[in-house]
């Protein structure tokens, strides 16, 4: 057998170390202790709203990084019981309208978070620049608010959300590797999603994307206030750059930045 190269051998003796770890006993993965758990008051949304539609996307490779993210073990809205209330009765409330809400992203764990910021830190990866932050040069992000090393999402009152003409027509999964379009696009040519039009895609790094913009249509500023407006009957206050991102207040935990899984085993028994 040929003498393996000094780049050769570290890589199978990586291989080698990566197969042990993965191959130990469960007791040996335990040792680095056991994972936080929610603490009482957290809420699986399902339980609560079981009508609210639920796209995950961070469960997914469709994001603005490219892959899946840390800390979601399931495709789950976990959010605290107050803020999962309030969503039920503005999901009442626009049922009778036509619509449903659609959770993007709820309760998110520090360690996602860890994950975008080593993400914008990486220069070199721009997998999908082209739809999410065409308009952004990835050095930006941090200095335009975009990524952060906190987010309001690890306190547990924060959603990310739209609102879904009913009957809500199903949406095809993402393909990685599929050609791109701007998040901006009409919504005929980005990504397809059964939102109503709400000017850009979820999670679009524009300033389109402010609720507010004046160069959006009458019918994609209607829908924004639609939206808008059921959320703040239920105490849910919007970030004027992010149509979709809204927290009700008061925050039940208003100064705690939680790191437990996306699971149900996360959540205390009963909840």
């Amino acid at each position: 057998m040929p003498r393996l190269t000094t780049a050769l051998r570290s890589a199978v003796l990586s291989a080698a170390a990566l197969l042990a770890v993965t191959a130990a006993p469960p007791q040996a993965r335990a040792a680095a202790g056991p994972e936080p758990k929610a603490p009482s008051g957290f809420v699986a949304l399902r339980d609560v709203a079981p009508t609210i539609l639920q796209d995950i996307r961070y469960h997914t490779a469709h994001n603005f990084t490219g892959d899946r993210i840390d800390g979601y073990r399931a495709p789950m809205c976990i959010l605290t019981e107050p803020a999962a209330k309030a969503l039920r009765a503005a999901q009442h409330k626009l049922l009778r309208k036509g619509y449903t809400l659609k959770v993007y992203d709820c309760y998110r764990p520090q360690r996602a978070v860890d994950q975008f910021v080593r993400w914008a830190e990486d220069l070199g990866d721009v997998r999908m620049k082209e739809e999410f932050y065409p308009r952004v040069e990835k050095d930006r992000l941090f200095e335009d608010g975009y990524i952060a090393e906190k987010s309001g999402h690890s306190r547990g009152s924060t959603v990310d959300l739209t609102v879904v003409r009913l009957p809500a027509l199903p949406t095809r999964p993402y393909v990685p590797g599929e050609p791109l379009v701007p998040c901006y696009a009409p919504q005929d040519e980005r990504f397809p999603d059964n939102s109503a039009d709400m000017g850009t895609g979820y999670d679009c790094f524009d300033t389109l994307s402010h609720t507010e913009d004046p160069r959006i249509t009458p019918e994609q500023r209607a829908n924004r206030q639609l939206l808008k407006s059921a959320l703040e009957e239920q105490g849910f206050a919007n970030l004027p750059e992010e149509w979709w991102h809204f927290t009700h207040r008061p925050e039940l935990f208003p100064d705690t930045y939680f790191d437990f899984p996306v699971s149900r085993r996360s959540l205390t028994p009963g909840h």
